[in-house]
């Protein structure tokens, strides 16, 4: 039976093959085919083959009360017969799915199926060509059944989908019986019985649900025509079936997957005033039906799951990128944004805000970052434009976990002793503690709201925090993100109220609810337990300090990590005001009150008080220690209001004592390291700002005490004198303010030699490590100073100038480098203490003309020459702290004016006694330093070392012939180097340095001439940096140095494969071991440094080398030798197995044909 329907409606359907004559239009074609299908349809079911199939649709014809037999449209006419061949499949296959259902259900078959056999298909389930042959058939009824009859704007038309679309929309006369709405209402009620077939329900709505809704909503909800304007063919439905069809659509919506409704919804509801589509203009759907639309999406976003269907039918399909970002901030718009059609928007937020937050719980991770974006935006805007809602129904289900770790539920209380028994579980607790951190810091946009209500359970996620430093926990890192994202973005006074309350003023337990602690979990978590009871007091006091005392590490550990922020300074300088003013509070004694008057209960809780208030002040003292311990001093005072503010705590201390009239040693250092940084900076330490002058306004109060009641009348004097120059913001400047900046800020027992355990080259420049004259020469830029002044500060002691270093240290403050800072006048300053006899000065010197070529001062630019000879004599110099400063001013000088400067290290690395200076009798060791400077000066060179690779090759080469074995040992070393950095550029130049060591094979000492043409250290050497070109090899030089052209020719251009030929001789001839090592060495560094690049370099002389590295395996006895040969042959093999075999890889080639 099945089969026969099917065959029936493929006739129904089947296509036009002839081809028609001309002048015919589609419409007249389309219809001549449809009345020709559905004669030779009623001939077919007159034959034998069909009579089950006829017989059945004869019965449902007679059945159905919507058929109409003298119709005079011929379209509708076919479309009846697809309705009827629809409804008989649809009625056959529910009877057979019946029998089928009860067959399975009933008693056991006689003959049970073996267990290898496959269990029985459904009578429903259709072959690959019928369900062809239906989901035609179902085309056609949609398209001449139901989208002619849709009104303008509801759907898609049928012009615009195709040009058989607007055949169809002229075929169809809409004038004949029965009426247009009659003929949808009929078409739709049909597919929705096809539909309740499960194998036909899937062909219905895969391809036509959006045509199916869009049926539903005008059938029941389009506004009917007033009265007037119904005639008999256009008679609209009664309020019944209006009303069924509602009922239709919503239990269509209900069965259907909810993105793919979410979709057709948003397809029907349409988007702008005058969208596009394929260059075609879109009908604007209807106002009714755009109300409708969102009607029915607000009721999907409602529903359970309604959020994730409404994410997941925008975003399914997104591939990532700027659109798909767009679409999630869209999405989240709309999810935040209360309907219109909700009737209350409590009632909206209580049930959307739970599903916001369930979207942070996706496994995928395509979909989890997709969602949890969209989850972030909603959930951050939904705290922003409605804050109430948003704390009720998201922030309060958001720290719910943490919420129970600060108040335990009464039922976990009375559970008894149970240690096992987890008040927050493992889960739970980790789920909070991630979706606080993507809330948080990952969508990062800071509310009132959400800081507000992320305070109150900070000291709880501390509290965790400190639990994962002690333990190995995922935890950790979320937990300390959360907590510097609420410190940086908090207010200021709300940061310092809450890392006082975690250092000084703690609750019992940290925030957490006391008898109950967090412990280690199985999945490297926590969990929120009951405390196990301690027995012992020791223990437990113990247990109580330790924990305090890890509380007070984990903050200085979470203001380490605040680089960028002004919150530890200023949490620095609260803790010192306040102990200044517990300093204050110390004048209290015990006769101040009668104990006698008092009763037993006052007193005890005046001890109780007492007590309390000193375990406030050692937590305090202990935080301050921490702090000065763990953090640096750049930190802790970042700019110059954070140092005022800390001489104005240590001034108010004096003051105290002052009060008191008890001074000690402790407040005269106090007293003087306070007015110590005050002149410091006022003397021109670091340039000071209207606001740093307005800032240093609060010292004028305890600056005047000072100078009124202090004993001491030279303190008296120096505090008016600060006092002065503060009101007048530097016009007025004292010397007695730049001599206690000289000598009050300096520490006992400072010792003048420290610099020279500092590295020579220093990152950067603070108090610290500057020269010893920085402070006043930056002084001599800031305001005015006497010529008295500044030529006493000039002339002081080194036990000053290193006191002033230090004492400035404290402030903290970064100053720009001296020599940049300071005026003309001061170069010529370095340049005498260069030549100095103390160590640290002469370094310090060195290291300030240094840095000014570095910087490009004009001064140093105009005095290179000077600034050469400079260094060049500091390199004889006996300490290394003085030639390791002069080798770096020297490569620093190189860098800045290569040509000049290394044609000039080269002459003086290659000065021997037939030079013109042979005169200066370098040693030794100067010879050696000045090969380090050439050295480091090719590496700072980079991409320029081909360029100016040739002259040191030269002078390298030419030191391989050197008497002394060290620097032979260290121009082959050099040598190595060199190579490394030449890379391809090596080709030309091992020609040339391979004919040098062939003339040194041959001619002995007549080579000479080459070497010197080759490192370009002749007279009439041409600019450094050219190519000198030799063709001569093999042949002795005139006495000129020249080469006749006729043995020029004769012998033709060397070949490469003559490079080994100085290493190879060196390997085999030379008798010291350094050598030998250093050769095989430059062999190894060359294949290094080459890598896969070696084959093609060094194509001429590989085998050469290999051959070297064997006899040196095989004959050397040295065993350094022999493994650094070793390690070089693993090398070579290393590049000739991947040149051989290079790695198999996939790509495309694109040859472009002339």
């Amino acid at each position: 039976m099945t089969t026969s329907l099917l065959t029936a409606l493929s006739i129904l359907i089947k296509p036009i093959r002839e081809t028609h004559l001309g002048g015919v239009t589609p419409q007249e074609a389309l219809l001549s085919a449809l009345q020709r299908n559905q004669v030779e349809l009623q001939e077919r079911l007159a034959a034998v083959e069909l009579e089950e199939a006829r017989c059945l649709l004869e019965e449902v014809r007679g059945e159905v009360p919507w058929f109409c037999a003298d119709t005079e449209d011929l379209t509708w006419r076919f479309v009846q017969e697809c309705l009827l061949l629809l409804l008989c499949l649809a009625r056959h296959l529910s009877r057979l799915l019946e029998a089928f259902s009860q067959s399975q259900t009933g008693p056991a078959p006689a003959k049970p199926h073996p267990p290898e056999t496959a269990p029985p298909l459904p009578p429903d389930v259709l072959s690959v060509a019928q369900q062809k042959t239906l989901g035609s058939g179902l085309q056609f009824l949609v398209t001449l059944g139901l989208c002619p009859y849709l009104s303008l704007g509801v759907g898609v038309s049928l012009g615009l989908r195709s040009a058989f679309g607007a055949a169809v929309k002229g075929a169809v006369r809409c004038d004949a019986p029965p009426p247009c709405e009659r003929r949808l209402l009929t078409t739709v009620m049909v597919l929705l019985e096809v539909s309740a077939v499960s194998s036909l329900a899937t062909l219905v709505f895969t391809r036509h649900l959006g045509d199916l809704m869009a049926a539903l909503c005008q059938l029941g909800y389009c506004p009917q025509r007033p009265e007037g304007e119904v005639t008999d063919s256009s008679k609209g439905l009664t309020v019944e079936e209006r009303k069924s069809c509602r009922q239709a659509l919503q239990g269509l919506l209900g069965r259907v997957y909810q993105p793919i409704v979410i979709k057709e919804l948003l397809a029907l509801q349409g988007g702008a005033k005058a969208g596009t589509g394929a260059g075609v203009a879109l009908t604007r759907a209807p106002p009714w039906l755009r109300c409708l639309c969102g009607q029915l999406l607000s009721e999907r976003l409602v529903q359970p799951h309604g959020v994730q269907a409404v994410v997941r039918a925008i975003l399914e399909g997104a591939g990532g990128g700027d659109s798909d970002w767009r679409k999630c901030d869209a999405v989240a718009k709309v999810l935040a944004t209360c309907p219109q059609q909700c009737s209350s928007a409590e009632s909206y937020y209580s049930q959307v805000c739970p599903q916001v937050l369930e979207l942070l719980h996706f496994k995928d991770k395509i979909t989890a970052q997709q969602f949890q974006r969209v989850a972030t935006r909603a959930a951050l805007t939904i705290v922003q434009d409605q804050p109430e809602f948003g704390r009720r129904f998201l922030l309060s289900p958001l720290f719910a976990a943490l919420c129970r770790c600060a108040a335990v539920p009464d039922s976990v209380r009375v559970a008894g002793d149970d240690v096992s028994q987890h008040a927050v579980p493992e889960l739970e607790l980790t789920r909070c503690v991630e979706d606080v951190y993507k809330i948080c810091v990952v969508g990062n946009t800071p509310s009132a709201v959400l800081l507000s209500t992320l305070g109150d359970v900070v000291p709880i996620i501390f509290s965790l925090f400190c639990f994962t430093k002690q333990n190995v926990s995922h935890l950790r890192a979320p937990c300390q993100e959360i907590l510097l994202w609420y410190l940086s973005h908090t207010e200021t006074s709300s940061a310092l109220s809450l890392l006082n309350d975690l250092c000084v003023t703690q609750r019992d337990g940290g925030g957490v609810t006391s008898g109950f602690q967090f412990s280690p979990s199985s999945e490297g978590g926590a969990t929120f337990t009951r405390q196990q009871p301690i027995g012992d007091e020791d223990d437990a006091l113990y247990e109580k300090v330790f924990g305090e005392q890890w509380r007070v590490g984990c903050v200085v550990q979470l203001l380490a990590e605040m680089k960028d922020s002004d919150l530890p300074g200023d949490f620095f300088l609260s803790l010192l005001h306040a102990l200044t003013e517990w300093a204050g509070e110390e004048q209290e004694t015990d006769e101040d009150v009668d104990a006698a008057l008092m009763t037993l209960l006052e007193l005890e809780q005046r001890l109780e008080r007492r007590g309390q208030g000193r375990g406030q002040k050692l937590a305090l003292l202990h935080t301050l220690a921490v702090m000065c311990a763990e953090l640096p001093h750049t930190l802790l005072l970042r700019k110059a209001s954070q140092v005022v503010g800390f001489v104005g705590s240590m001034l108010q201390r004096a003051c105290v004592g002052l009060d008191r009239g008890s001074e000690g040693t402790v407040d005269s250092q106090t007293l003087g390291m306070g007015m110590g940084l005050v002149a410091t900076l006022l003397s021109g330490a670091a340039q000071l700002t209207v606001e740093d002058y307005s800032s240093m306004t609060e010292l004028l109060v305890p600056l005047e005490q000072v100078s009124q009641r202090h004993p001491e009348a030279a303190v008296q004097e120096l505090a008016y004198d600060l006092r002065a120059s503060i009101a007048t913001r530097g016009a007025y400047h004292p010397g007695s303010v730049t001599s206690a900046a000289r000598t009050l800020s300096r520490p006992a027992g400072s010792d003048v030699h420290r610099t020279r355990q500092a590295s020579p080259t220093p990152a950067h420049t603070t108090f610290c490590s500057i020269s010893p004259r920085a402070v006043p020469e930056v002084a001599a830029s800031g305001p005015p100073l006497t010529r008295h002044t500044a030529a006493t500060d000039q002339t002081r002691d080194p036990a000053s100038r290193d006191g002033e270093c230090s004492g400035t240290m404290a402030a903290g403050i970064s100053t720009p480098s001296p020599v940049s800072s300071a005026p003309e006048k001061v170069f010529s300053d370095w340049l005498q203490e260069a030549c100095d006899p103390d160590v640290p000065t002469r370094t310090m010197a060195l290291r300030a003309l240094t840095q000014a070529v570095r910087e490009g001062l004009k001064r140093a630019i105009e005095s290179q020459e000077q600034l050469l000879m400079l260094f060049l004599e500091n390199l004889e110099h006996e300490d290394s702290f003085v030639y390791l400063s002069a080798i770096q001013g020297l490569v620093v000088l190189a860098d800045s004016f290569p040509e000049q400067i290394l044609t000039r290290l080269l002459a003086e690395y290659q000065a021997n006694p037939s030079t013109a200076s042979a005169s200066r009798g370098r040693s030794l060791e100067t010879r050696l330093k000045v090969g380090e400077a050439l050295m480091r000066a090719s590496r700072a060179m980079g991409d320029l070392a081909p360029h100016y690779g040739r002259p040191l090759v030269g002078a390298f080469l030419r030191g391989t012939r050197d008497e002394d074995s060290s620097v032979r040992a260290s121009c082959l070393s050099n040598l190595g180097e060199l190579c490394q950095l030449l890379h391809f550029s090596l080709g030309p130049l091992a020609q040339e340095s391979s004919r040098c060591s062939l003339y040194r094979l041959i001619c002995g000492q007549n080579n000479l001439t080459h070497i010197q043409l080759l490192s370009g250290s002749e007279p009439h050497m041409p600019r450094l940096g050219s190519r000198v070109k030799l063709r001569s090899t093999g042949v002795s030089p005139t006495k000129d140095g020249s080469s006749s052209q006729t043995e020029r020719s004769a012998h033709g251009p060397p070949k490469s494969g003559q490079l080994s030929v100085c290493l190879t001789a060196l390997i085999k001839t030379e008798r010291d071991v350094e050598v030998r090592r250093a050769a095989v060495y430059v062999i190894a560094l060359l294949l290094r440094g080459l890598s896969d690049r070696a084959p093609q370099v060094l194509e001429d002389i590989l085998l050469e080398l290999y051959r070297a590295l064997k006899w040196v395996v095989r004959s050397d006895s040295d065993e350094v030798a022999v493994l650094q040969a070793q390690l070089a042959l693993e090398e070579l093999d290393s590049v000739m197995r991947r040149f051989i075999f290079p790695q198999q890889k996939l790509e495309k080639k694109i040859v472009v044909l002339p």
